[in-house]
């Protein structure tokens, strides 16, 4: 079975997980990055027979925009879609539902749902080094359930939380700034996944365009980019009593 892989992942926790499930259910495998804004995703047009991983981050219990965007140029014509979102461990509200409406929109079968849990892209004390071996244990669990309905070509969609009308979105507003360290190399503003940082001068962020996403303090070889060390204090603080007990994985098959 061929698996497309399609995934918006700028810190790399949702293609960790997108990743392990993709090689427990197949060894051919087709990468299609949302985060590269440079990909043109008109060009994949998938069948029938086609299986897919959709998997996103929940940005405070939404589907990010510009991943909602993104896949909506990818035609499924009812080809099989797995879909994931993946959280830092505090909730992910509505954002299985709205990618469920989003990739049905686009075309695709929607026959299982999964939540998992990575390390929090902005307050990195909660869920540290998630996913982790139970993460995983559950994960290959999971993949094994969805192989054995793909196999029985069941492929009927299941109830998958979430409210509709889905919750306000909310911007994070946190912009990573530059430090002394920078050395001008640019690396951040090509991996930018909304290019918001300039090119020729990567000191300067559009805070509009930025989407808080954290690619860009996760990429730096300097380690030159940080963020507000109040803000961030701040967001530790509102997170702490939510993000106190371990969330499991969940599977909605």
């Amino acid at each position: 079975m061929k698996i497309y892989e399609i995934t918006f992942s700028p810190t790399g926790g949702t293609k960790r997980v997108a990743d392990f499930l993709s090689n427990e259910l197949s060894r051919d495998i087709t990468d299609i990055d949302l985060s590269n804004g440079n990909e043109n995703l008109n060009k994949y047009s998938l069948t029938n027979e086609d299986t897919v991983i959709i998997a996103v981050p929940s940005y405070s219990g939404r589907v990010p925009s510009t991943a909602a965007e993104r896949i909506a140029k990818i035609q499924g014509h009812d080809a099989k879609a797995i879909i994931v979102c993946v959280y830092g461990n505090r909730a992910y509200e509505d954002t299985l539902a709205e990618l469920q409406d989003i990739v049905q929109q686009a075309g695709f079968i929607v026959i299982s749902a999964i939540a998992a849990v990575a390390e929090h892209s902005i307050a990195h004390r909660y869920a540290t080094n998630r996913p982790d071996k139970d993460d995983y244990g559950h994960l290959r669990v999971f993949a094994k359930q969805i192989g054995d309905k793909l196999r029985k070509n069941d492929f009927s969609t299941p109830t998958i939380p979430g409210n509709r009308p889905y919750r306000k979105a909310a911007n994070a507003g946190i912009v990573p700034k530059a430090t002394k360290a920078c050395t001008q190399c640019g690396l951040c503003a090509s991996k930018c996944p909304v290019g918001a940082i300039d090119k020729n001068n990567p000191e300067k962020v559009n805070k509009k365009a930025c989407i808080s996403c954290m690619r860009c303090v996760t990429v730096c070889p300097h380690h030159a980019r940080k963020v507000n060390g109040l803000l961030l204090a701040i967001v530790n603080m509102m997170l702490k009593k939510a993000c106190s007990i371990r969330k499991e994985c969940e599977l909605y098959i």
